[in-house]
């Protein structure tokens, strides 16, 4: 479904990425691991269109998607909760599910639907987006890139500055929307979100993978545990 080959990205002069390859496959949840600075945000910012890869390519369900503006690379099936969670806050929470929402020609989600996997922004639906806790902004980020029914969905550290029960919260919708056959590219700093929900995982070190495998073979990794994640 998306795949990555030999990504370079660059800010100004300042070579970021070297030569990052990674894949998505339909169903799958992937995993890009390692600490602040990595090179984790500047990865999917490449794959967002924020950043053009310099050299690589970038394939989503066979198009290369590399040299696009983000508009374009959301309107192919890519849904993407950023780090900032990018809500409206003057807007209400319906609002902010409905302003951009996209149906599809397979089962879609709507309102109703996202109303029932988060039963809290139901309740707070008339809210405006500056009234919401983190957490409930956090999860009107993962609602709202639903609406845009897309077929892989893209996080950036979703757990991240939230309390252990919202992050178990989350954690679950993951699961969730797993369990519905939906692609996740999840970016995190927290390892146990991290495996819980992933298939397979990438460990980025000084913009390079120093690692990739399953959850079984990330956990017996000690070497890589101490080295790269700080466990």
């Amino acid at each position: 479904m998306l795949e990555l080959d030999n990504v370079n990205a660059y800010y100004g002069d300042s070579h970021i990425l070297h030569g990052v390859s990674l894949s998505v496959a339909e169903g799958e949840v992937v995993c890009l691991l390692g600490r602040n600075g990595a090179g984790k945000t500047t990865t999917v910012l490449t794959v967002m269109g924020y950043l053009k890869p310099q050299p690589g390519r970038i394939i989503f369900r066979g198009r290369e998607i590399g040299a696009l503006p983000p508009y374009v690379v959301a309107r192919t099936g890519i849904g993407f909760v950023p780090q900032e969670r990018g809500i409206f806050p003057s807007l209400t929470v319906r609002e902010n599910l409905t302003v951009f929402a996209r149906s599809s020609g397979k089962v879609s989600w709507t309102l109703d639907r996202v109303f029932a996997m988060f039963p809290s922004l139901q309740a707070r639906a008339h809210n405006l987006g500056f009234q919401l806790s983190g957490g409930e902004q956090q999860m009107l980020s993962i609602a709202r890139a639903l609406m845009l029914n897309p077929s892989l969905l893209v996080l950036d550290e979703p757990s991240e500055g939230l309390a252990p029960m919202i992050v178990q919260n989350i954690v679950e919708t993951l699961a969730a929307l797993k369990n519905e056959g939906l692609a996740i590219l999840l970016i995190e700093q927290n390892l146990r979100t991290a495996l819980a929900v992933g298939d397979r995982h990438h460990v980025l070190n000084k913009g390079a993978i120093c690692f990739t495998g399953s959850s079984a073979e990330l956990k017996g990794n000690d070497v890589v545990l101490r080295s790269y994640l700080s466990v």
